[in-house]
């Protein structure tokens, strides 16, 4: 009776975790991408799809305080000249139209795994409807003073270069008396920091109010997966951490948090993000948005509240922008050491966070001690299962003890057959005789489950693990074993990928991660009932085709993990006196069943 209840709870967690993946995963990614392709279809069919992109005449909504200007409008110099950025990450130009940072790539990150795969690029300019970029500006509250903006082309000196030793200077006269001198530099990552300085020169006070914007002209292709976020997003006011769904934005048109003084806001793909640090002298209004002009734009912006400079002063705005890779080490160091808000929030670490950032930092101290990741991952799952020994240890000793009370467990059930109260007040004295935990065989089950959960995050959500390699075939552990049984591993010149459901391509990892869960599931009896006895038979089975797709680092995970597992209870169990099942239970897997007789 209690070897089949903890049977049926570990069918249980088997079913919820199918079931989860079905429709936490499945469902939505395939939603997700039915409503890419609406969005595409219906931007492809706009009949002139760079209009919004160019013409200063489309309204804008209105700002509290003043107007966020046209964001096209600084495309109508085509001809503007170009600073080139050239750091240790990045490549690139600030567009002098506007001073915008339109044009981005990463130099330490390919689009794939092969070496001659083109570098990841992040920003892009407006005029290609694949626009991407964020602008630091000016605007007024009425006045018709020419405040610089999208339309706006800055002077610089010829042939400029930014670099982390030399920043850029850039400056405007308005032609009424404000005079504007814009600082860049940028450090060895990601982080540009914008330092304006605006003197009157005019003769009377003029008000003005700062503004910056992350604007992105097309919804990208998301993993539509539940738990990562891929959106706009920023930490702001007291509310803090906000994520926006692009879907949401397409309904709602707008969110607008509550008033900040510090923080930031911007958009976040899967290891990318840019993200605008507003400056922290005064108070700013965040918004996240989508303008719905022909294609259409997304926007996360900030406006500031009004300031005055009065004749012959001068006002000083920090602003900063983050654009770049979502590497853990450099985002706890821009949150620490350069007083950004929560800016490490740019990774999603979930609601199991306490977990997942930990048991990232300790495979991130392995990898940089051992040299691999996947390395790094065997050797975490040892420790792991050095953390939970003692309670694991537990629970086999209480299984290897009822393995031991069989024969007793069977006399009280033939001796109560028709008394099923007195049979459980036996079966109870029995387990407290022999001290023993009736559910324990759950908790190695139960124990699993969150360290798997956490380390599927990791390998899903940090750039650390994308594109590392493992040995032989595994070139990526974020990403499926690309072999397949198929083909036998590549020995047959067909590739199975191409005619095959993702779930059908048996590789390498998996199939080994679901012969240590057959065998593992060996080391115990094989249940008496045949409905039982059936599913024991068939779990292995279904995990292997459901793990074929999760990430290759993952399965390498389960199938050492199960691995150890198979060890620690066979020498319990010996310890013990315990009969292991395994063998047995093997021999007659395979041993010819005798002819049931006619009736």
């Amino acid at each position: 009776m209690d070897n089949n209840r903890n049977f049926f709870i570990t069918i249980a967690l088997s079913v919820i975790i199918l079931t989860a993946w079905q429709v936490l995963y499945m469902g939505p990614r395939m939603e997700a991408q039915r409503e890419a392709a609406r969005i595409e279809a219906e931007r492809e069919a706009a009949k002139q799809p760079d209009k919004a992109a160019t013409d200063p005449s489309i309204p804008q909504p209105e700002t509290p305080g003043g107007q966020m200007p046209d964001v096209g409008s600084g495309e109508n110099q085509p001809n503007a000249a170009r600073i080139k950025i050239d750091t240790p990450r990045l490549s690139g130009s600030i567009n002098l139209a506007g001073g915008r940072l339109d044009d981005l790539v990463l130099k330490d990150y390919r689009e794939t795994i092969k070496p001659n795969s083109k570098n990841i690029t992040l920003l892009e300019p407006v005029n290609n409807r694949k626009g991407y970029f964020a602008e630091i500006g000016y605007t007024g509250t009425g006045s018709k003073t020419d405040y610089p903006g999208a339309g706006t082309v800055w002077a610089a000196e010829p042939d400029a270069v930014l670099t982390p030793s030399t920043p850029v200077t850039l400056t405007y006269n308005n032609g009424s008396g404000l005079d504007y001198k814009r600082t860049i530099s940028v450090d060895n990552e990601y982080l540009f920091t914008i330092n304006d300085e605006v003197t009157n020169n005019t003769g009377g006070a003029v008000s003005m109010l700062n503004y910056g914007r992350i604007t992105r002209l097309q919804q990208p292709q998301i993993e539509g997966f539940f738990i990562l976020h891929e959106g706009l997003l920023g930490v702001t006011g007291e509310k803090g951490y906000l994520e926006v769904d692009y879907d949401q934005l397409l309904e709602d048109r707008e969110v607008k948090p509550e008033k900040s003084s510090d923080g930031w806001l911007g958009f976040t793909d899967k290891y990318w993000a840019v993200a605008v640090v507003p400056s922290i002298a005064r108070q700013f209004q965040p918004r996240y948005s989508w303008i719905d002009h022909d294609g259409g734009r997304f926007q996360s912006d900030y406006l500031s509240d009004e300031f005055i400079i009065q004749p012959g002063a001068s006002e000083k705005i920090e602003t900063r922008v983050f654009a770049g890779a979502k590497v853990v080490s450099v985002l706890d160091d821009y949150t620490d050491n350069r007083n950004i808000r929560q800016l490490d929030l740019l990774i999603d670490w979930g609601w199991f966070h306490l977990i997942t950032k930990p048991l990232f930092y300790l495979i991130d101290w392995l990898y940089k001690f051992l040299g691999n990741f996947g390395l790094a991952i065997l050797a975490t799952t040892v420790l792991v299962k050095l953390a939970f020994f003692p309670l694991a240890n537990k629970s086999y000793v209480s299984m290897a003890k009822m393995k031991v009370v069989q024969p007793a467990m069977l006399e009280i059930r033939e001796k109560y057959a028709d008394d099923k109260m007195k049979q459980q007040q036996a079966m109870m004295e029995l387990y407290k005789k022999e001290k023993i935990n009736p559910v324990a065989g759950c908790w190695p089950v139960l124990l699993q489950i969150p360290v798997f959960f956490a380390l599927y995050k990791v390998l899903f959500i940090t750039i650390e693990m994308r594109h590392a390699p493992f040995f032989g075939w595994i070139k990526d552990l974020a990403a499926p074993d690309p072999t397949s049984l198929w083909n036998l591993f590549g020995l047959l010149p067909w590739d199975p990928h191409l005619y095959l459901p993702a779930v059908l391509v048996l590789g390498f990892w998996p199939l080994m991660m679901g012969i240590t869960m057959f065998l593992q599931m060996r080391m115990n009896p094989t249940p008496p009932d045949p409905t039982q006895a059936m599913m024991f038979t068939w779990m292995p089975v279904i995990f292997t085709f459901m793990l074929s797709t999760f990430p290759a680092g993952l399965v390498i995970y389960w199938a050492w993990n199960n691995t150890l597992s198979i060890l620690q209870q066979g020498v319990i169990m010996k310890r013990q006196g315990a009969k292991i099942e395994l063998w047995d239970n093997l021999r007659a897997l395979f041993k010819k069943k005798p002819n049931q007789p006619a009736e």
